[in-house]
């Protein structure tokens, strides 16, 4: 009987070890990666995240981690449509898994990454007539971040990123309208800014409360009124002028929007 015993407590004893074994060798692993990763070695620390994943799959806390830096390395380098990728990427493949912060941060990453595609060249005086394509990308990602997340601490910082991108939308209306009102076609005009004031206004963001659209709204509603002074749709320009009275009374274009309604109640229309 004892030769029977015996190796059955060898058994008993050997998992255990094994399983030390492996979770001690993970655990170097992953730090021999973090080393090359918080040295700024990217590639290196890419390839070692990769290596961990394939020798220590079970290591789940250790394995979601390393996705996230293999995707934050191609952050780190400017590679931000691939980093979108891998980050997309880990949402979906740990949906319904309980990691909300690891799926937040990943969120807060994609936001980040979309904003970041955008490039410089697009918020200069220049580039209103560039495409929008990667703006609107960064504008409901940064929207949809602070729906699904209101109560992040990333979240203020979303919020100013949205409004710089909203801002940048705007402009954009507010170019393509001059450009039909320099052709006096006016129907065009009035819908490019509508279409301004409705859809990226900061009453028409998340929350209606994202940001004070660096007085862009009150300068499209300016716009609005001139574009039907020059109709002859009297009312409609007042309501326009009004509104930036009666909603935006801290904005520099009050002033002039007083001097519009005053000079249409002299000429009584």
């Amino acid at each position: 009987m004892a030769f029977v015993l015996a190796p059955l407590a060898g058994c008993d004893e050997e998992p255990a070890h094994t399983a030390l074994n492996y979770t001690s060798n993970a655990k170097r692993a992953f730090d021999d990666a973090m080393s090359e990763f918080n040295s700024h070695n990217w590639i290196e620390a890419q390839n070692l995240f990769r290596e961990f994943k394939r020798k220590y799959s079970s290591s789940r806390k250790y394995v979601l981690l390393a996705e996230l830096r293999i995707a934050d390395a191609d952050f780190e380098q400017e590679k931000f449509a691939e980093a979108i990728r891998e980050y997309r990427q880990f949402v979906h493949d740990h949906q319904g898994q309980n990691i909300s912060d690891e799926t937040t941060y990943a969120r807060s990453r994609i936001a980040d990454a979309e904003y970041h595609e955008i490039g410089d060249s697009f918020f200069l005086a220049s580039g209103e007539e560039r495409d929008q394509a990667s703006v609107l990308d960064a504008y409901r990602e940064l929207r949809s971040f602070i729906h699904d997340y209101p109560s992040s601490k990333e979240t203020d910082r979303m919020r100013k990123l949205l409004a710089d991108v909203t801002g940048r939308l705007i402009r954009h209306e507010l170019y393509v309208a001059r450009f039909y009102l320099n052709k006096s076609n006016y129907e065009a005009t009035i819908a490019r800014i509508e279409y301004a004031i409705r859809n990226y206004s900061s009453r028409a963001t998340v929350g209606g409360d994202v940001s004070d659209d660096a007085g862009l709204e009150p300068e499209a509603l300016v716009l609005l009124g001139e574009t039907y002074l020059k109709m002859h749709k009297w009312k409609e320009a007042r309501d326009s002028f009004a509104t930036i009275l009666s909603h935006f009374p801290r904005s520099a274009r009050t002033q002039q929007a007083q001097q519009y309604l005053e000079f249409m109640k002299e000429k009584g229309v």
